[in-house]
Formats: structure tokens, sequence, C-alpha cells
């Protein structure tokens, strides 16, 4: 990219999550955690899928996929992080671009994989009778190719415009990771077009994907809404539950995020968010899985039946 040729600084500083010493221990203790425990349960997802042939179906393929994204989502940014509650945190420009078209990319696949999944649980409910061949292994495989697809592709945009602008003496990135706003906002020239382009974008691609999951859950209550059995309904609320709690919480940490305007406070506000969506949110998707799905649940409980009988052997 000629922007790179262009560039006076060849790092940046990431500034982290606060600069207050005393927070310094207890924050670090906090992501290490969560990070940790986001790794343990998507691997554990990722792995149970993979090996328990009653998980062998559309969804749990489609949740597995997920997992895989949630884990390269959170390294992208949280391992970084961690480094900055030591040490003066810097980052060369060419791995603040890097870093930031992964970030972008992987969120991207995870929220056309989240419309893939309401539209998989569409297909489910609505056409059970033609589940099976509308969902065949070719389509699933063909879906999250398309979701990788245009993750990659669309954070190009991100990537490119950024590497384009000059930077000059200001280094400090007011993040714990190379997001766009805050890098944009060291530049040496005015970017309120390609702030206006990443809302654009962003927004353009978010909308899409929310609205396409939302569309599937419409159909989805319409037809519930016409069932004579409670039990049946009740039995689609509780399969839905899990996937509707994770839109929920990645389109709206997501939508405070970048599709709010760039300003001191507003970065702050980000910051949070970023907290939310990188730490947080790929450690609960496991979780909300595991707890509110039946199939899961059992599947965990052979595994760890299975680890017990081999330790009591050995």
């Amino acid at each position: 990219m000629e922007g790179f040729n262009s560039t006076l600084l060849t790092e940046f500083i990431l500034m982290g999550i606060t600069d207050q010493p005393s927070l310094q221990n207890f924050l670090f203790s906090f992501v290490l955690f969560f990070y940790l425990l986001d790794l343990c349960g998507n691997l554990t997802i990722v792995s149970l899928v993979t090996r328990d042939p009653s998980l062998q179906s559309p969804m749990y393929f489609l949740l597995a996929n997920l997992s895989f994204v949630d884990m390269l989502f959170s390294s992208v940014a949280v391992p970084k992080m961690m480094v900055g509650f030591f040490v003066e945190n810097t980052i060369t420009v060419k791995g603040c671009i890097t870093q930031m078209y992964f970030f972008h990319a992987l969120g991207c696949i995870e929220g056309v994989l989240l419309a893939v999944m309401g539209y998989d649980r569409y297909v489910a409910i609505c056409h059970p009778l033609r589940y099976i061949s509308i969902m065949s292994s070719s389509t699933c495989i063909q879906l999250v190719f398309a979701s990788w697809f245009i993750g990659l592709t669309y954070s190009l945009i991100n990537a490119i415009m950024t590497s384009q602008l000059p930077f000059c003496n200001n280094r400090r990135i007011k993040h714990f990771f190379c997001d766009v706003k805050p890098v944009m906002k060291l530049a040496c020239r005015d970017t309120h077009d390609n702030e206006v382009t990443v809302l654009m974008v962003s927004g353009f691609i978010c909308i899409i994907n929310f609205s396409l999951t939302m569309l599937s859950y419409v159909y989805i209550i319409t037809h519930v809404l016409k069932m004579t059995s409670s039990k049946g309904s009740s039995k689609i609320f509780s399969t839905c539950s899990s996937h509707l709690t994770i839109v929920i919480l990645f389109y709206g940490t997501a939508i405070c995020t970048y599709l709010g305007p760039s300003s001191e406070t507003s970065l702050e506000k980000d910051k949070i968010a970023a907290i939310l969506f990188t730490v947080i949110t790929p450690t609960l998707n496991p979780i909300i899985y595991t707890l509110r799905n039946k199939e899961v649940r059992n599947s965990v409980t052979k595994l760890i039946q299975r680890s017990n009988l081999l330790r009591i052997g050995l």
C-alpha cells in the first residue's frame, strides 16, 4: 500500500484501558480470566461438534464456526492489550493496519454468520420437511465461505483508507488496539470524508446483516403464533433464545461503537464497548449455548463422564 511510504511515523503507542497503576493489576487479572475462559469455552464447543455424532447437524456446524471466529476475534486484540498493562505498548504502523484489518474482518464474519444461523433456524422451524435438502453440507460450507469472503473483502476498505493517511507528530492511540476511529484521529489532515465513508460502509454491512437476522425471526415468530401446541412453541423459543441473546449482545455493542459520531467522549465510550465485544461477549457465547441448549449440555456431560472413566482406568 502506497500510503505507508508517505507516513512520517513508524510506530504508534497504544494507551490502553487506563493509566492508573492501582487498576492495572486488577484489570490484567480480569481480562486474562475472561480470555482464558473464552478460549476454553469456544475450544470445547468446536471439540464437541467435531467429535460428538449427536451434534453433526447444520446448526452445530455453524455454531462451531462461530466459536472458531470468536477465538480469533479476541486473539487479535486481547494479548496485545494485556502487554500494555506492564510496558509501553508500541505497535508499528504496518502492524496497526494489519490488526485493524483482521479485527474488522472477523467482526464482519461473525455478523454474517449470525445472519446465516438465523436463516438456519428459520428453515428448521418453518420448513422442517425441506431442512435437510436446503441446509445440506455443501450449502453450509458455501455459506461459511461466503461469510469469510464478505468479511475479508469489507475490511480492506478500512485498511486501505487508513493506510493512505499521513501520520506526523501525535503517535498515541487512545485505545487498547488499533481501531479505525482512534487511528484516524492521529492523521495530519482532515479525515471527515474517511469517517463518513467508514460510517456508511460499516452501517450498511451492519444494517443488512441485522435486518436479515431479524427477518428470519419475524417469520419464526409468525409461524409460532399460528401453532396450537404450547409445548412445540416453547421448544422453538428455547432453541432460538440462545442465538437471539448472542445477536443482541453482538449488535448492541457494535452499533454503540461504530454508528455514532467520533469525539473525545465517544472514543472513551467506544473503549468500554470494545471491552465488551472483545473480552466479554466471546466468552458468554459458549456459556449461553451450553446453559440453554439441552443437546450441548448432554454432550458436555458425556465428555465429563468419559474423562472420569479414563481417569479411573488410569
